[in-house]
């Protein structure tokens, strides 16, 4: 879908015409955040900001911009797909493209935790913030809180996870929080502990992020257990995605799962719709669909 043409133009407009991402933003036609069946699918794209452009066994498969925003633009106009979520630089390439008219957008904020980094769980807020979430028209912004108990860079996370909470609050928008339990292992890589009682324990810690919960949705694995995992906050709940790396009916299953809890509102998911291990972009997101808003 993005012929020479188009991307052409789209260099061409990032190098003449920067104004223009500020024009098409105020001119964006927007949508409420939740549809008749109150559920949302929502294609994630701010991975290559924090360092991670591996997909399975390819190290950089999301280096390659055109690559991305071309699936991104298959993703995005399949019936079902509300919206996106991503960093200004994609955020304001799906503008210049006009892709995002009717589309549900959500910013991610804190992209410092570069994966690999000695400072991973010190995540720093270094893309959106509050004030840009608003003054581009988003509906939210997103940010990951990864919680392990005896690496400092966690509370200062924390700290600022709950100022931007607050921020968003404030303004009537919504806070797309990721709580993961995390522990760095003997090799430095810091891991995603995916067992339920720690999980539980993320979810309690973000549910009492900032000064308001009123606007704070959960970014969440799917759990073994979802009743009881999703069952310890009310508020509602978006499932994530993931890696697939060849465990692809292993993750449907669980995404199906999920809702049974009745917050489950949505999925929220990027690289296993983006990449699949078949290539097959809109089976994969019609998949999603299907198990989300039911049959389009």
């Amino acid at each position: 879908m993005l012929t020479d043409e188009r991307f052409a133009r789209l260099l061409e407009d990032r190098a003449r015409r920067p104004e223009l991402v500020a024009e098409l933003a105020a001119q964006r036609k927007r949508r409420p955040l939740l549809g008749a069946d109150g559920r949302l699918v929502i294609v994630a794209a701010d991975h290559p900001a924090r360092r991670i452009l591996r997909v399975g066994g390819d190290p950089f498969a999301m280096a390659d911009r055109r690559r991305l925003l071309d699936r991104l633009v298959v993703a995005l106009r399949r019936p079902g797909v509300d919206g996106v979520l991503a960093t200004p630089d994609i955020v304001e390439d799906l503008l210049l493209l006009g892709e995002l008219d009717d589309k549900v957008v959500f910013g991610s904020m804190n992209r410092g935790g570069l994966t690999g980094s000695v400072w991973e769980l010190d995540d720093r807020f270094t893309a959106y913030d509050a004030a840009w979430v608003e003054g581009m028209g988003l509906d939210g912004g997103k940010m990951l809180l990864r919680l392990d108990l005896v690496d400092p860079g966690t509370n200062l996370t924390l700290e600022a996870c709950a100022r931007a909470v607050t921020d968003l609050a404030a303004r009537g928008l919504v806070a797309m929080v990721e709580p993961l339990p995390a522990t760095r292992g003997e090799d430095g890589r810091v891991r995603v502990v995916g067992d339920d009682d720690r999980l539980v324990e993320a979810v309690a810690v973000a549910s009492g992020l900032g000064a308001s919960s009123a606007f704070t949705w959960l970014k969440m694995p799917a759990p073994r257990d979802p009743r009881r995992v999703f069952g310890s906050t009310t508020l509602p709940v978006l499932l994530l995605g993931g890696d697939p790396s060849g465990r692809e009916d292993e993750l449907v299953a669980a995404w199906r799962a999920a809702f049974e809890a009745p917050n489950v509102r949505g999925m929220v998911a990027g690289r296993s719709l983006l990449y699949p291990a078949d290539g097959r972009v809109e089976r994969w997101v019609d998949l999603a669909v299907s198990i989300v808003h039911g049959e389009t």
